[in-house]
């Protein structure tokens, strides 16, 4: 309870400027709200060890040792390089990577590994500061192709999985078609089992089954986990369902294989060092035991079997152990963006732009549009690293309990199937807001650093380039974040189960957000306490009316979801399915929602960390208070529209932004000195050149 201690108006406010304070006494019958203190003009750069040491979270030392590895020049992309000379080079650093080790460090126990997941996502995330070629390459060769025989494989699968380990054999993820993406089930890609001689034969029946975006398809792999329609004898022409087979598809000197047909995408939009391709198959034969069978396996007669009998929970168990590649693709576009910010922060404390009052040029951070457009995407990438570090732990902790055997991953209780439901929405939910949140801001900080930004040289164009397919990738962005709107309305449609009609009206006019929010919240310390808070006694910089404020939006966009679909549970499929797409505007409106109360929580939680009264927890309340109130001016209207916040507290909100953003310029360096880039991100020639002043201590 320490940080609801420390957070009254008393201790958390000071003055602010005369007109501020007219538009705050205008919002009568609630308490004045306003603007924190001032920070001190020179500031500490211990500070940005303590905010470091926050964010690096109880994995310091890991990440320590995979900066001190990727400060390394020749990790770097080479922007004058052809698309081959590219590839070569990225291909070559893989070596470096497999040396460090941080991948291997996420293999299950039951293969040798350590069963740490948590660690292999900070590499990849460290490497995407460094080359996004690079981070997704090894992604690809040690998350997806050999993360896939880690997952899904069983002990007849240990060579395949060593082999993918130590770069011995470079492997493909080869799930996507032409056309299939996200909709996974729909796979046209063939698989029968001939009894005949023990093997399965995998066809590409269409053009529209061909695999497509394949990573390492186009030159380096040599294997592929293919994802396929299972049939046996005993199926008579029906599929069991999708399932994963290894396929070996070039020889050693790396020509196709009989049956074969690869292609190469060529120049990309980002990414270049990564050989995207296709991959078609013409009646391939490979062994049975090529089968992945940890969830399914075919026997030498053809007989299908598998511990879980539900072809729904067997295909959503499947794709569940495979949850951590999104995951990776929010730490790496969080780090491109946490390297973009970093350039961008310290070029604004260097260039000057325009005369001042003094007649002198100003530092382009002197400007209060310049401190607006970086330092409120800075306060929103502290939430998203915070809250992606939460979602990493707690996946760990689950496959902790896997791993020990008091969670079946096979026969799991009704509350582990939930628990595993959630955690794949959460998973979306982060790969969502980090991707977009990389796009958005990565471009903001290329215009920021005006046409020094542009040139390749200065990295933030590649950062960008790299990032732009982030918001597909693994998912798209659109269906992942319905993902987590349905799984809020699962959440609330648990709860109702077993109601009388009466029963149900009543509990959705009373309790029914309550059990949403135990259902799909981190914390329970928070959830209890919201309700406590009267709107008109509490103050917009009190860290839990801020978490009620941003819930309350949550909870009631959710609310009146619920009211809007309820007539498709009593209709037909083909009528239900249409009352769900006239929705999907709101579902949308629900997930984004709900990620910001996940962002707010997570802040709060972190700053309870931090030693009260100290500066560096002085500094990252008002990083909270930036974010908080940009989100509250974000959805303004929703706010009036609702009643919530009249018109002169979220004129309130607006001034108070401005005055954080002056608060924080002079320690703007020190905020990104805390993400403990290594120094080689910042060796460009904008930041090192001549005729440029140094930058400000």
């Amino acid at each position: 309870m320490a940080l609801l201690k420390t957070q009254s108006k008393d201790s958390s406010a000071a003055s602010t400027t005369e007109a501020n304070r007219a538009n705050l006494r205008s919002t009568t019958a609630q308490a004045e709200p306003r603007s924190p203190r001032r920070l001190p003009k020179t500031p500490k750069p211990s500070v940005a060890t303590e905010l470091g040491n926050l964010l690096d979270g109880p994995h310091a030392a890991f990440r320590q040792e995979l900066r001190e590895f990727i400060n390394d020049p020749e990790l770097f992309p080479h922007p004058d390089l052809s698309v081959a000379e590219q590839r070569a080079h990225t291909f070559n650093n893989l070596a470096k990577v497999r040396d460090f080790g941080g991948f291997q460090k996420g293999l299950r126990r039951d293969n040798g590994g350590p069963g740490k997941p948590i660690l292999s996502t900070f590499t990849l995330e460290g490497l995407a500061w460094v080359d996004g070629s690079l981070a997704i390459k090894s992604g690809v060769q040690w998350g997806l192709w050999g993360g896939a025989l880690d997952q899904l494989g069983t002990e007849r699968h240990i060579e395949w999985i060593q082999k993918a380990a130590s770069l011995e054999l470079p492997g493909c993820f080869a799930m996507t078609e032409r056309g299939h993406g996200s909709d996974v089930q729909s796979l046209e890609t063939t698989a029968n089992y001939d009894p005949e001689t023990d093997e399965f034969i995998i066809n590409t029946p269409s053009d529209t089954a061909v695999k497509n975006y394949i990573g390492n398809a186009a030159q380096d792999g040599r294997a592929a986990v293919v994802f396929t329609q299972l049939m046996t004898p005993e199926s008579d022409g029906r599929t069991h369902g999708v399932h994963a087979i290894i396929v070996p598809i070039r020889d050693e000197q790396g020509n196709a294989l009989p049956g074969i047909t690869l292609g190469d995408h060529g120049h990309k939009g980002g990414l270049l060092g990564v050989d995207n391709g296709t991959l078609r198959f013409d009646n391939v034969r490979v062994p049975r035991v090529n089968l992945l069978n940890r969830f399914a396996d075919v026997d030498e007669k053809g007989r299908y079997s598998s511990p879980i009998e539900n072809p729904n929970a067997r295909f959503f168990t499947m794709l569940g152990t495979l949850i951590r590649g999104r995951m990776g693709v929010a730490g790496a576009a969080g780090a491109a963006t946490e390297a973009s910010l970093d350039i961008a922060v310290r070029y604004a404390n260097r260039r000057r732009q325009f005369e001042g009052a003094t007649g002198a040029e100003k530092h382009l951070i002197d400007h209060r549009q310049h401190r607006r457009r970086l330092l409120i995407p800075l306060a929103r990438s502290y939430a998203l690293h915070l809250l992606h570090n939460q979602i990493l732990e707690r996946y760990q902790e689950m496959n902790d309990s896997q791993e020990a055997g008091s969670w079946s991953v096979t026969t799991p209780t009704e509350e582990q199937k939930y628990a595993s439901r959630e955690m794949e929405s959460l998973a979306g939910a982060i790969k969502a807001a980090q991707t977009q949140h990389a796009i958005r801001t990565i471009q903001e900080c290329r215009e920021a650093c005006g046409g020094a930004g542009y040139m390749s040289e200065n990295r933030l164009t590649t950062y960008r380039a790299d990032s732009d397919v982030f918001a597909t990738f693994e998912g798209d962005n659109t269906v992942l974040i319905q993902m987590v709107g349905k799984n809020l309305l699962t959440a609330y449609g648990r709860a109702m189960n077993d109601m009388s009609p009466w029963d149900t009206v009543r509990y959705a006019a009373t309790t029914a957000t309550e059990v949403v929010r135990r259902r799909t919240g981190f914390t329970t310390r928070l959830q209890g306490l919201v309700d406590l808070v009267n709107p008109n006694e509490a103050s917009l910089f009190d860290a839990v009316y801020q978490a009620k404020l941003i819930d309350d939006r949550a909870q009631s966009v959710l609310l009146s979801l619920v009211h809007r679909i309820q007539p498709a549970r009593k209709a037909d499929k083909v009528q239900a399915a249409a009352i769900v797409d006239q929705c999907q505007d709101h579902l949308i409106a629900a997930g984004w929602a709900r990620v910001d109360t996940l962002l707010v929580q997570a802040m709060i939680e972190a700053e309870d960390r931090l030693e009260v009264g100290s500066l560096a927890r002085q500094v990252f309340e008002q990083l909270r208070h930036l974010f908080v109130l940009s989100t509250l001016v974000e959805h303004a209207g929703w706010y009036q529209e609702h009643n919530l916040l009249p018109a002169g507290r979220m004129k309130a909100a607006r001034a108070a932004i401005n005055d954080l953003v002056d608060s924080l310029a002079p320690w703007s360096v020190v905020l990104v000195d805390a993400f403990g880039l290594p120094s080689e991100v910042s060796n460009i020639p904008m930041l090192t050149e001549a005729g440029v002043d140094p930058l400000r201590d």
